[in-house]
């Protein structure tokens, strides 16, 4: 076995000899068209042959034949014979091959912008479409480029259209339609968000946007017997200290069960990537590799394993993620044959992604005692998937829910009473042995109502009495009948919906005493639902305090789950800051609002017998009352902390994207200081006044906490604050908040202050905001520094026992109170979990 990146040169002299041998036993393709555009003789890459354009003439229908040639020699990579000539599309043009096998077919386009006479191909736009396919779509190419698509051809003929937009033209350097093996794309991939199996995946149109070779250079298509590059991971990495590469040629092996020499090169399963945990038993982290998607699409990703690390079967464990989801828990490579280095993947289809990040994550099991910690991946693929409209360019159409279509066609067809009984218990039979499977999985989505009678409810079941929060003695005053609910909501008017949110949707209500309420109803195809629930009602039940949530009550009477909230008049935070047309908030009423989401969560760390952290800090989550008066809300991803001789809690990440303390991620170990990254992010957020993640921004101001730093770094915040603020802040408050945010936003979360610290600086930077010199007639002056307490500059110089002496005195206020807090959790929900 070799170690370290330092082996290159001896994996390239293997694949070197490795290549005969894939190529001499590799797969045939029935229909094999490869054609070098514009070319006037043959070009050899590698062992293919693209012929000369006018050998291919018969296949294209174009209006004006214009061939391209470029002025000086380029060298491009592999393909560089491919990008001397080009063929120019003025307008509508189409390629017709005859298929001699239908099935999965290749169509491969080369792109390489050269300027040939009055024709500059960087200018070039236009579309690539086939009948029921569009493949690119406005498309234009500032460098050399392979797009590689994969189809389902059920006709006799494949048409490929080139259509140029508008007045512009289009362009191809040379074109790839090659039959795939039928056994490349089978459909057994799973779902992870809900969790299930995807059936269609060989009739979707696929376009390959990542190959990657874990821990081995390029694989080039010389090297692989469906002529595809793998790409070395070093690029997608996030810190490359964790991980090592690792190269074992000679152990692979393709055995019944697993992957054959088509799924990927003993190449890509020769080498990999894997933790760097030598040496530390105790090692805790995950490596994670980060790419860039196109919302709006699902993607298919198939992991490629093979243990060539372990000495014996059974001595490997790990868990896999997809961005926070766990989609693979105690993974056993040895377990797929019961023998170590068999190659196989699996297969994942992503929901319609939000963001343009897409994270792939490996690390150790935390619940299989004695096993060292190590995980490893092979290889990865990631492949877009065709929308509703069959495209794989352009925005994605709004997701339509059809299910209410189906089961009104279900109730209609089921009219006879026997037929609804075998129907029922099918149903019944199915969705025990999910949710055993999904047990199994460790990440159990399934909706289970705390009471399953179905009828008025009288106990929350022995699973909450034990003496919890949540027990029938001490909660039975916060149950509130179903038929209050029903009346409080007008029957659950959708007029009356004020929001919707993870858990549900979130109606405005008022019960017969008048009190106005907010009501979380709980959707039961939510991917929240039982453990959030629960969570919910023990947190809140607990605590008082004038900066928290508190609830009014609760309802699980007839399979629901239903929050009551008292409503809060001014929304979230984030409402007020963009994208709703809330008014603005003034630099003084921000601060006063940091200032009381930070008491909040000050008092979750430090004022109950063991810290709380809330796991999901966000604007989202900051509510106002009819003062602008701050609260946090959403607690159904808390988490209690540590134990006194422990510096961490081991638990699989969950948050919202943009807001996640990356040590968190990287380590699955949460901490209080986990809160503080997040406060962090929000601080930015409440600066700047735009969402944490826009991908619609130039790359550099995609995420907020990034390109906030670089221009806190240069010392020029005030040059990207929100505009209504510009020329309202004093320099000297402007520059601690900064400062807060910054020291908030550290590395490392033993560098990041607590969330005491940051209290006592936002109150310093409010008094540096309010400061008042006798005899300033403008009342701008910040020069009353010298005046405020010294010990509040530096984080380093505070005492935390007296910081929440002062600040949490008004608690006992909040513990006297009757009636419960006057909030509802997290209205407006638009970032996923």
């Amino acid at each position: 076995m070799m170690g370290g990146r330092g082996s290159t040169v001896f994996i390239c002299v293997l694949l070197s000899i490795l290549s005969s041998a894939c190529l001499s036993s590799g797969f045939t393709p029935v229909d094999n068209y490869l054609i070098d555009c514009g070319s006037l003789t043959n070009t050899t890459v590698g062992d293919r042959v693209f012929v000369a354009d006018n050998s291919a003439s018969n296949f294209l229908s174009t209006p004006k034949n214009t061939f391209a040639k470029a002025s000086i020699s380029v060298t491009s990579g592999d393909y560089s014979p491919l990008y001397q000539t080009a063929r120019i599309f003025d307008g509508t043009s189409k390629y017709t091959f005859g298929i001699s096998q239908p099935g999965r077919h290749w169509i491969r386009l080369y792109f390489y912008p050269f300027v040939s006479g009055s024709y500059n191909m960087s200018r070039a736009s236009f579309d690539v479409t086939t009948p029921n396919h569009a493949f690119l779509i406005n498309f234009n190419v500032k460098t050399s480029v392979v797009k590689e698509f994969s189809v389902n051809v059920t006709s006799k003929n494949l048409v490929i259209t080139f259509t140029p937009s508008g007045n512009s033209f289009a362009f191809l350097n040379a074109l790839e339609v090659v039959s795939v093996p039928d056994g490349l794309i089978t459909d057994d991939a799973d779902t992870f968000n809900p969790a299930g199996g995807f059936k269609g995946l060989p009739f979707q149109a696929l376009e390959t946007v990542y190959r990657v070779n874990m821990g081995g250079p390029t694989v080039s298509f010389e090297n692989d017997t469906l002529g595809r590059t793998w790409v070395p991971d070093k690029n997608f990495l996030i810190g490359n200290n964790l991980a090592i590469s690792i190269s074992n040629f000679a152990a692979v092996k393709y055995v019944g069960g697993g992957a054959t020499q088509e799924s990927a090169p003993n190449a890509v399963y020769g080498t990999a990537t894997r933790m760097n945990s030598e040496n530390d038993p105790n090692s805790n982290f995950n490596v994670t590799w980060e790419f860039n998607v196109n919302p709006g699409f699902q993607y298919l990703l198939r992991f490629h394993f093979c243990d060539i690390v372990s000495r014996n079967p059974n001595d490997l464990y790990f868990n896999v993620y997809i961005d926070s989801w766990l989609v693979a828990e105690n993974l056993d490579p040895s377990s797929v044959a019961d023998a170590l280095a068999v190659a196989f993947y699996r297969d994942f289809v992503t929901a319609a992604r939000v963001s343009n990040k897409l994270r792939v994550s490996i690390g150790p099991t935390n619940t299989i005692d004695n096993v060292y910690p190590n995980a490893i991946l092979n290889g990865l693929e990631i492949m877009k998937m065709n929308n509703s409209l069959g495209s794989l360019g352009g925005p994605a159409p709004a997701v339509s829910d059809s299910s209410s279509k189906r089961n009104v066609g279900l109730t209609v067809g089921l009219s006879i009473g026997a037929v609804i009984l075998v129907v029922l218990a099918g149903i019944f039979f199915m969705f025990c042995r999910k949710r055993r499977r999904l047990a199994r999985q460790g990440h159990s989505k399934m909706w289970i109502p705390l009471s399953i009678s179905g009828g008025n409810s009288h106990t929350m079941g022995s699973k909450y009495s034990n003496g919890t929060a949540t027990s029938l003695d001490s909660n039975l005053g916060y149950r509130i009948p179903f038929v209050a609910v029903h009346e409080a909501t007008n029957n659950f008017d959708e007029s009356w919906v004020i929001g919707i949110g993870g858990f549900g949707k979130v109606y405005k209500g008022t019960l017969n005493d008048g009190t106005k309420v907010a009501v979380k109803r709980g959707n039961p195809r939510s991917q929240q639902g039982l453990a959030e629930f629960q969570t919910e009602i023990e947190m809140l039940s607990q605590f008082r305090h004038r900066h928290l949530v508190s609830l009014i009550g609760y309802c699980d009477e007839k399979n629901e789950m239903i929050l009551i909230y008292e409503y809060m008049e001014n929304g979230t935070l984030k409402s007020h800051l963009y994208g709703s047309g809330s008014p603005s908030l003034s630099w003084k009423d921000r601060l006063e609002i940091c200032i009381g989401a930070a008491r909040g969560l000050h008092y979750l760390h430090t004022g109950y017998a063991k810290a709380v952290i809330h796991r999901d800090v966000k604007s989202a989550n900051i509510l106002l009352d009819e003062n602008f008066m701050a609260k946090v809300a959403d607690f159904g991803l808390s988490k209690t902390g540590p134990e006194i001789d422990q510096t961490h809690v081991s638990t699989a990440v969950k948050g919202s994207f943009g807001y996640l303390d990356p040590e968190y991620f990287r380590r699955q170990q949460l901490t209080e200081k986990s809160d503080v990254y997040s406060f962090g992010v929000v601080l930015f957020e409440v600066l700047c006044a735009r969402p944490v993640i826009d991908p619609s921004l130039p790359r550099e101001m995609v995420n907020l906490a990034e390109w906030a730093m670089k221009w806190h770094k240069r010392g020029q915040l005030e040059q990207i604050i929100d505009s209504t603020l510009v020329g309202k802040i004093r320099p000297d408050s402007l520059r601690k908040f900064g400062e807060t945010a910054e020291k908030c936003l550290a590395d490392f979360g033993v560098d990041r202050p607590s969330m005491g610290d940051v209290l006592w600086n936002l109150e310093y930077a409010l008094q540096l905001q309010e400061a008042v010199v006798p005899g300033d007639p403008e009342d701008n002056s910040t020069n009353m520094i010298g005046e405020l307490s010294p010990q509040i500059n530096n984080f380093s110089d505070v005492d935390n026992s007296v910081s929440a002496a002062q600040f949490e005195a008004s608690s006992v206020d909040d513990l006297s109170g009757v009636s419960m807090s006057r909030v509802f959790s997290q209205l407006v929900k638009s970032e996923g979990r």
